[in-house]
């Protein structure tokens, strides 16, 4: 008695010793924790302030030791996968900075957007240097893929690097080397050492030659032997980044038939050999046209988005008049991308005023003049006169839709312009290049010098839209058909997407309509 009381008075010793766990069935004893006998197995007891125990990082740092509570049941495999990788317990501090937790910030997830976009804007420059290379656009798409999965992991935590095209150009090599090393065992993989040692190069190659990449990439995905809708899927999805669906937006089809059609085309470039390169210049007139209707597509692609609630896609469209003024550079004597780069910056000017502060689309008649890019326009017309006369006043189809929008730019208001121009040209464009976005375009033309009788017959031989249904809607109003206006809109709103940018904008003509039907009752 006299001796536990002495234990009892006294301090606890300082001991920082391994407490051998009870295994299953066995209890521990007080022996095991007095601190005087030594348990009967394991290791002999630590002395010292400083000699202590590890400790895991989410255990925490007690300053004595835990009472014995005695047999408790033990944990199942079942109990384990409720939490698997102790997700529950992330974000803890390390022991003894109790209070102290750790949590995903803002910045963190700010990091992760900049990482986003970087891969967005720089991932087309990055795979088409990396097809160069390795000659195989599967291989590089899943090696850049791979590399920005690797910026994701690391450049939250890293931050980003000063030169990340630069730091993705490294890593998709790095990746690109470890997909070939995988596959060298496979037969057909002959020319895989000499990849390799190209890959190996450290430097980065500069802009001059990622520029180069690119366009040798665009040629490469308008060969002929690839149909039209192909080459235009095949570039938009290569040096564009955009999904399927969008692809699907853009060439009037469904997501399916869009990845089919991306599938199918890969697997002929690599079966045809098609080669990585610019064509000569007896070849250009071959394969200009597609490359051209590319571009075209591309801006299409940004100027009206086929889902999200914005109204443009500034990185899209300034990509795709980056890509314009650089074809035309390469290829300065040829009218055709000349008027491809002058129809796209006659449009970019009006980009300022097509919405308004709250994001909500302006139409053209209420757009504010006053804030488009003079210094696009000039330029723009500049290039379409200089292509003009290039091709001996024969215009194309992009002659004509940049007159078109030189027309609508060179006058100071809506009720200025000269219509019965617009019409004209309309007339030559649907000759050269029939499509149903000209015909409606020309059917407006047409209502706007008043015959909007002719106008709607027009619609009625179109196929079905959600843009035609908005048109005719507004067309039905003008002859004061306020209850068939209305109905036109709501089908546009049905046809459309549930988040389209002109949404808003059709609701309000759509319960406009409908306010003046039921006065006129």
């Amino acid at each position: 008695m006299g001796t536990r009381a002495g234990r009892r008075a006294g301090r606890v010793p300082e001991v920082r010793c391994r407490v051998r766990r009870a295994g299953h069935g066995e209890r521990r004893t007080a022996s095991d924790l007095d601190g005087n006998r030594r348990p009967r197995r394991g290791r002999p007891r630590r002395t010292g302030r400083h000699h202590r125990r590890p400790v895991r990082r989410n255990q925490g740092s007690p300053d004595r030791l835990l009472p014995d509570r005695g047999r408790q049941p033990r944990g199942s495999g079942s109990d384990r996968l409720r939490d698997p990788g102790s997700l529950g317990r992330r974000g803890r501090g390390p022991p003894g900075h109790r209070g102290q937790v750790a949590s995903w910030s803002s910045p963190v997830n700010e990091r992760y957007d900049v990482v986003g976009e970087t891969v967005r804007i720089e991932g087309a420059r990055i795979l088409a240097t990396l097809i160069r290379t390795v000659g195989d656009v599967q291989l590089a798409e899943d090696a850049v893929q791979e590399a920005a999965l690797a910026a994701l992991g690391a450049w939250p935590v890293t931050g980003v690097p000063p030169e990340p095209r630069a730091w993705l150009t490294v890593t998709a090599r790095r990746k690109a080397i470890d997909i070939i090393r995988r596959e060298r065992a496979r037969t057909g993989k002959e020319r895989a050492g000499a990849d390799l040692i190209e890959l190996n190069t450290p430097e980065v190659e500069t802009e001059e030659v990622v520029q180069d990449d690119l366009l040798r990439l665009i040629f490469t995905c308008c060969h002929p032997s690839l149909s039209p809708p192909t080459r235009v899927a095949l570039a938009l999805r290569t040096l564009c980044g955009l999904s399927p669906a969008q692809i699907a937006g853009v060439l009037l089809t469904t997501e399916v038939a869009a990845t089919k059609r991306l599938v199918r085309a890969r697997q002929k470039i690599a079966a045809a050999r098609i080669p990585y390169r610019v064509p000569t210049e007896a070849e250009l007139p071959e394969r200009l046209p597609a490359v051209c209707a590319v571009i075209h597509s591309l801006y299409t692609a940004g100027h009206a988005p086929a889902e999200g609630t914005a109204a443009y896609d500034v990185d899209l469209c300034a990509e795709a008049i980056r890509l314009a003024d650089l074809l035309h550079s390469l290829l300065p004597a040829q009218p055709t991308p000349t008027a491809v780069l002058a129809l796209l910056l006659l449009t970019e000017a009006r980009r300022p005023a097509r919405v308004d502060e709250s994001g909500e689309v302006v139409t053209l008649d209420l757009q504010d003049r006053s804030v488009w890019d003079q210094d696009l326009i000039s330029r723009g017309v500049t290039l379409l006169n200089d292509s003009l006369e290039r091709s001996a006043r024969q215009a194309d189809a992009y002659q004509l839709q940049a007159a078109i929008a030189a027309e609508h730019a060179r006058v100071p208001s809506y009720t200025a312009t000269d219509w019965r121009e617009i019409v004209r040209l309309y007339d030559l464009l649907v000759k050269v290049s029939p499509s149903p976005a000209a015909e409606l375009a020309r059917a407006v033309a047409i209502a706007e010098t008043g015959d909007v009788d002719t106008a709607l017959t027009l619609l009625d031989e179109l196929p079905p839209s959600s843009r035609r249904y908005a048109v005719r809607g507004e067309l039905l109003a003008r002859r004061s058909r306020y209850a068939e206006a209305a109905d036109e809109l709501q089908q546009a709103l049905d046809a459309a997407a549930p988040n389209h940018p002109e949404r808003p904008h059709r609701e309000r003509r759509r319960n406009h309509f409908r306010n003046l039907a039921e006065q006129d009752l």
